[in-house]
Protein backbone atom coordinates (compact mmCIF):
# COMPACT_ATOMS: atom_id res chain seq x y z
CA UNK A 1 0.00 0.00 0.00
CA UNK A 2 2.77 2.53 0.08
CA UNK A 3 4.45 1.42 -2.73
CA UNK A 4 0.48 2.34 -4.00
CA UNK A 5 -0.35 5.60 -2.95
CA UNK A 6 3.44 6.49 -3.55
CA UNK A 7 2.43 6.30 -6.91
CA UNK A 8 -0.68 7.67 -6.72
CA UNK A 9 0.37 11.16 -5.19
CA UNK A 10 2.72 11.11 -8.05
CA UNK A 11 -0.07 12.78 -9.73
CA UNK A 12 -1.58 15.72 -7.99
CA UNK A 13 -4.42 16.09 -10.17
CA UNK A 14 -5.71 12.65 -8.69
CA UNK A 15 -4.81 13.66 -4.96
CA UNK A 16 -7.02 16.98 -5.45
CA UNK A 17 -9.84 14.40 -7.38
CA UNK A 18 -9.37 12.34 -4.13
CA UNK A 19 -9.89 14.72 -1.41
CA UNK A 20 -13.06 16.58 -3.63
CA UNK A 21 -14.89 13.20 -3.61
CA UNK A 22 -13.95 12.37 0.25
CA UNK A 23 -15.54 15.93 1.08
CA UNK A 24 -18.67 15.11 -1.19
CA UNK A 25 -18.70 11.69 0.46
CA UNK A 26 -18.56 13.25 4.44
CA UNK A 27 -21.22 15.41 3.29
CA UNK A 28 -23.42 12.71 1.99
CA UNK A 29 -22.65 10.50 5.47
CA UNK A 30 -23.42 13.49 7.79
CA UNK A 31 -26.55 14.72 5.64
CA UNK A 32 -28.85 13.77 8.62
CA UNK A 33 -27.10 16.16 10.94
CA UNK A 34 -26.25 18.45 9.13
CA UNK A 35 -29.64 19.38 7.89
CA UNK A 36 -32.21 17.02 9.97
CA UNK A 37 -35.26 19.19 8.28
CA UNK A 38 -36.26 17.43 5.20
CA UNK A 39 -34.89 18.64 2.16
CA UNK A 40 -38.26 19.32 0.74
CA UNK A 41 -39.99 20.72 3.65
CA UNK A 42 -40.52 24.66 2.99
CA UNK A 43 -39.15 26.44 6.04
CA UNK A 44 -38.33 30.14 4.68
CA UNK A 45 -39.75 32.86 2.17
CA UNK A 46 -39.31 31.66 -1.46
CA UNK A 47 -36.51 33.17 -3.81
CA UNK A 48 -33.70 34.32 -0.92
CA UNK A 49 -30.86 35.14 -2.85
CA UNK A 50 -27.55 33.17 -1.80
CA UNK A 51 -25.91 34.64 1.57
CA UNK A 52 -29.19 37.24 1.96
CA UNK A 53 -30.01 34.91 4.82
CA UNK A 54 -27.22 33.70 7.34
CA UNK A 55 -29.94 30.50 7.66
CA UNK A 56 -30.14 29.60 4.21
CA UNK A 57 -26.43 30.47 3.32
CA UNK A 58 -27.19 29.49 -0.83
CA UNK A 59 -30.86 30.95 -0.86
CA UNK A 60 -34.29 28.48 -1.31
CA UNK A 61 -36.21 27.92 -4.34
CA UNK A 62 -39.51 29.05 -5.38
CA UNK A 63 -41.57 27.42 -2.85
CA UNK A 64 -39.01 28.10 -0.16
CA UNK A 65 -36.99 25.05 0.12
CA UNK A 66 -33.58 25.05 1.50
CA UNK A 67 -31.12 25.01 -1.28
CA UNK A 68 -28.13 23.54 0.95
CA UNK A 69 -30.34 21.11 2.13
CA UNK A 70 -30.88 19.72 -1.00
CA UNK A 71 -27.60 19.83 -2.20
CA UNK A 72 -26.34 17.91 0.66
CA UNK A 73 -29.26 15.26 0.90
CA UNK A 74 -28.77 15.53 -3.32
CA UNK A 75 -25.03 14.12 -2.76
CA UNK A 76 -26.36 11.17 -0.85
CA UNK A 77 -28.92 9.62 -3.38
CA UNK A 78 -26.37 10.61 -6.59
CA UNK A 79 -23.41 8.80 -4.81
CA UNK A 80 -25.43 5.96 -3.82
CA UNK A 81 -26.65 5.19 -6.98
CA UNK A 82 -23.35 5.75 -8.72
CA UNK A 83 -22.33 3.35 -6.50
CA UNK A 84 -24.25 0.44 -6.17
CA UNK A 85 -25.16 0.42 -9.99
CA UNK A 86 -22.07 0.43 -10.82
CA UNK A 87 -21.40 -2.79 -8.67
CA UNK A 88 -23.94 -4.42 -10.09
CA UNK A 89 -22.91 -3.75 -13.31
CA UNK A 90 -19.23 -4.75 -12.49
CA UNK A 91 -20.63 -8.41 -10.88
CA UNK A 92 -22.55 -8.81 -14.15
CA UNK A 93 -19.50 -7.82 -16.85
CA UNK A 94 -16.89 -9.73 -14.70
CA UNK A 95 -18.69 -12.50 -14.54
CA UNK A 96 -20.18 -12.84 -18.40
CA UNK A 97 -16.40 -11.73 -19.28
CA UNK A 98 -14.79 -14.19 -18.11
CA UNK A 99 -16.68 -16.99 -18.85
CA UNK A 100 -16.73 -15.74 -22.31
CA UNK A 101 -12.87 -15.36 -22.44
CA UNK A 102 -12.09 -18.54 -20.54
CA UNK A 103 -14.13 -21.22 -22.76
CA UNK A 104 -14.57 -19.22 -25.71
CA UNK A 105 -16.42 -21.48 -28.30
CA UNK A 106 -20.39 -21.35 -29.10
CA UNK A 107 -20.17 -19.83 -25.04
CA UNK A 108 -18.21 -17.06 -25.83
CA UNK A 109 -20.10 -16.34 -29.68
CA UNK A 110 -23.45 -16.21 -27.45
CA UNK A 111 -22.11 -14.38 -24.39
CA UNK A 112 -20.41 -11.69 -27.10
CA UNK A 113 -23.71 -11.41 -29.09
CA UNK A 114 -25.55 -10.72 -26.14
CA UNK A 115 -23.10 -7.40 -25.18
CA UNK A 116 -23.27 -6.54 -28.37
CA UNK A 117 -26.86 -6.40 -28.87
CA UNK A 118 -26.84 -3.89 -25.78
CA UNK A 119 -23.87 -2.06 -27.02
CA UNK A 120 -25.80 -0.82 -29.73
CA UNK A 121 -28.91 0.69 -27.72
CA UNK A 122 -28.20 4.14 -26.56
CA UNK A 123 -27.01 4.14 -22.81
CA UNK A 124 -29.63 6.93 -21.82
CA UNK A 125 -32.88 6.27 -24.37
CA UNK A 126 -32.63 2.92 -22.96
CA UNK A 127 -32.41 3.67 -19.86
CA UNK A 128 -35.10 6.17 -19.82
CA UNK A 129 -37.76 3.15 -21.47
CA UNK A 130 -36.51 1.01 -18.98
CA UNK A 131 -37.34 3.41 -15.89
CA UNK A 132 -40.13 5.03 -17.43
CA UNK A 133 -42.18 1.02 -17.79
CA UNK A 134 -41.33 0.84 -14.46
CA UNK A 135 -42.88 3.22 -11.71
CA UNK A 136 -39.76 5.45 -11.18
CA UNK A 137 -37.91 4.69 -7.70
CA UNK A 138 -34.45 4.49 -6.77
CA UNK A 139 -34.59 0.06 -7.69
CA UNK A 140 -35.58 0.69 -10.97
CA UNK A 141 -33.38 3.63 -11.63
CA UNK A 142 -30.31 1.74 -10.53
CA UNK A 143 -31.45 -1.31 -12.26
CA UNK A 144 -31.85 0.30 -15.49
CA UNK A 145 -28.30 2.22 -15.24
CA UNK A 146 -26.84 -1.51 -14.47
CA UNK A 147 -28.33 -2.83 -17.38
CA UNK A 148 -26.76 -0.60 -19.65
CA UNK A 149 -23.25 -0.47 -17.97
CA UNK A 150 -21.65 -3.73 -17.68
CA UNK A 151 -21.31 -4.46 -21.39
CA UNK A 152 -17.80 -2.73 -21.54
CA UNK A 153 -16.64 -4.18 -18.55
CA UNK A 154 -18.10 -7.38 -19.56
CA UNK A 155 -15.38 -6.88 -22.99
CA UNK A 156 -12.72 -5.65 -21.13
CA UNK A 157 -12.76 -8.58 -18.81
CA UNK A 158 -12.98 -11.15 -21.78
CA UNK A 159 -9.89 -9.74 -23.41
CA UNK A 160 -7.96 -9.84 -20.06
CA UNK A 161 -9.03 -12.98 -19.39
CA UNK A 162 -7.96 -14.31 -23.34
CA UNK A 163 -4.48 -12.71 -23.10
CA UNK A 164 -3.99 -14.29 -19.08
CA UNK A 165 -5.83 -18.08 -19.99
CA UNK A 166 -2.65 -19.18 -21.80
CA UNK A 167 0.04 -17.97 -19.24
CA UNK A 168 2.68 -20.37 -17.89
CA UNK A 169 1.10 -20.14 -14.13
CA UNK A 170 -2.53 -21.13 -15.25
CA UNK A 171 -1.34 -23.96 -17.55
CA UNK A 172 0.54 -25.20 -14.25
CA UNK A 173 -2.44 -24.61 -12.46
CA UNK A 174 -4.54 -27.05 -14.78
CA UNK A 175 -1.49 -29.82 -14.94
CA UNK A 176 -1.54 -30.15 -11.01
CA UNK A 177 -5.25 -30.69 -11.56
CA UNK A 178 -7.42 -27.50 -10.19
CA UNK A 179 -10.57 -26.99 -10.56
CA UNK A 180 -12.04 -24.49 -13.64
CA UNK A 181 -13.64 -22.12 -10.99
CA UNK A 182 -10.41 -22.12 -8.62
CA UNK A 183 -8.73 -21.43 -11.71
CA UNK A 184 -10.77 -18.72 -12.59
CA UNK A 185 -11.01 -16.91 -9.22
CA UNK A 186 -7.66 -17.73 -7.86
CA UNK A 187 -5.30 -17.52 -10.96
CA UNK A 188 -6.73 -15.12 -13.81
CA UNK A 189 -9.18 -12.76 -11.83
CA UNK A 190 -6.82 -10.93 -9.83
CA UNK A 191 -4.91 -10.54 -12.20
CA UNK A 192 -7.42 -8.97 -14.57
CA UNK A 193 -9.07 -6.77 -11.89
CA UNK A 194 -6.67 -3.73 -11.56
CA UNK A 195 -7.98 -2.27 -15.20
CA UNK A 196 -11.72 -3.20 -13.97
CA UNK A 197 -10.82 -1.01 -11.01
CA UNK A 198 -9.86 1.88 -13.18
CA UNK A 199 -13.10 1.57 -15.63
CA UNK A 200 -15.38 1.38 -12.52
CA UNK A 201 -14.35 4.92 -10.96
CA UNK A 202 -15.16 6.41 -14.78
CA UNK A 203 -18.38 4.13 -14.62
CA UNK A 204 -19.30 5.74 -11.06
CA UNK A 205 -19.19 8.95 -12.90
CA UNK A 206 -21.00 7.88 -15.85
CA UNK A 207 -24.43 6.85 -13.45
CA UNK A 208 -24.18 9.90 -11.90
CA UNK A 209 -25.00 11.88 -14.94
CA UNK A 210 -27.73 9.40 -15.68
CA UNK A 211 -28.95 9.79 -12.83
CA UNK A 212 -29.22 13.09 -13.18
CA UNK A 213 -30.48 13.34 -16.51
CA UNK A 214 -33.10 11.09 -15.22
CA UNK A 215 -34.19 12.95 -12.81
CA UNK A 216 -34.15 15.71 -14.91
CA UNK A 217 -36.68 14.57 -17.10
CA UNK A 218 -39.07 13.62 -14.32
CA UNK A 219 -37.85 10.09 -14.14
CA UNK A 220 -36.31 10.54 -10.54
CA UNK A 221 -37.95 8.68 -7.18
CA UNK A 222 -39.76 11.38 -5.97
CA UNK A 223 -39.14 10.03 -2.51
CA UNK A 224 -35.23 11.51 -2.28
CA UNK A 225 -34.07 15.43 -3.27
CA UNK A 226 -31.86 14.55 -5.95
CA UNK A 227 -29.10 17.17 -8.21
CA UNK A 228 -30.99 16.35 -11.08
CA UNK A 229 -34.86 17.11 -9.92
CA UNK A 230 -32.95 20.26 -8.87
CA UNK A 231 -31.66 21.05 -11.90
CA UNK A 232 -35.49 19.78 -13.71
CA UNK A 233 -37.85 21.91 -11.46
CA UNK A 234 -35.69 25.12 -11.41
CA UNK A 235 -35.53 25.40 -15.60
CA UNK A 236 -38.36 27.29 -15.60
CA UNK A 237 -36.55 30.19 -13.10
CA UNK A 238 -33.62 29.86 -15.46
CA UNK A 239 -33.44 34.46 -15.82
CA UNK A 240 -34.72 35.46 -12.94
CA UNK A 241 -32.85 32.95 -10.58
CA UNK A 242 -30.15 31.27 -12.44
CA UNK A 243 -28.40 30.32 -9.09
CA UNK A 244 -31.42 27.76 -8.36
CA UNK A 245 -29.79 25.54 -11.61
CA UNK A 246 -26.12 26.52 -10.94
CA UNK A 247 -25.40 25.02 -7.53
CA UNK A 248 -26.78 21.52 -8.45
CA UNK A 249 -24.98 21.66 -11.54
CA UNK A 250 -21.77 22.96 -9.90
CA UNK A 251 -22.15 19.92 -7.87
CA UNK A 252 -22.58 16.88 -10.46
CA UNK A 253 -19.41 18.72 -12.59
CA UNK A 254 -17.28 18.81 -9.37
CA UNK A 255 -18.42 15.35 -8.31
CA UNK A 256 -17.80 13.82 -11.79
CA UNK A 257 -14.53 15.70 -12.12
CA UNK A 258 -13.15 14.85 -9.21
CA UNK A 259 -14.00 10.88 -9.67
CA UNK A 260 -12.26 11.29 -13.31
CA UNK A 261 -9.25 12.33 -11.76
CA UNK A 262 -9.10 9.48 -9.07
CA UNK A 263 -9.28 7.22 -11.57
CA UNK A 264 -6.91 8.69 -13.69
CA UNK A 265 -4.59 8.45 -10.24
CA UNK A 266 -5.84 4.99 -9.93
CA UNK A 267 -4.59 3.95 -13.62
CA UNK A 268 -1.25 5.63 -12.84
CA UNK A 269 -0.76 3.46 -10.09
CA UNK A 270 -2.32 0.24 -11.01
CA UNK A 271 -0.85 -0.09 -14.70
CA UNK A 272 2.15 -1.76 -14.96
CA UNK A 273 4.00 -0.37 -17.31
CA UNK A 274 3.81 3.07 -15.51
CA UNK A 275 4.65 1.51 -12.54
CA UNK A 276 7.54 0.40 -14.13
CA UNK A 277 8.46 3.74 -15.48
CA UNK A 278 7.97 5.66 -12.43
CA UNK A 279 10.02 2.80 -10.50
Amino acid sequence: MSGFWKRYRRNWGAVAGLAILLFVLLIALFAPLLYPVSPWQMSAPPLLDPFENSAFPLGTDMLGRDIAAGLVHGARVSLLVGTISTLCAVIAGVGIGSLAGYFGGWIDDVLMRITEFFQTIPQLAMAVVLVAIFTPSLVSIVTAIALVSWPPVARLVRAEVLSLREREFVEAARVLGRPTHLILFDEILPNALPPVIVTATLMIATAILTEAALSFLGLGDRNFMSWGFMIGAARSMLREAPWLSVMPGVAILLTVLAINLAGEGLNDALNPRLRQRGE
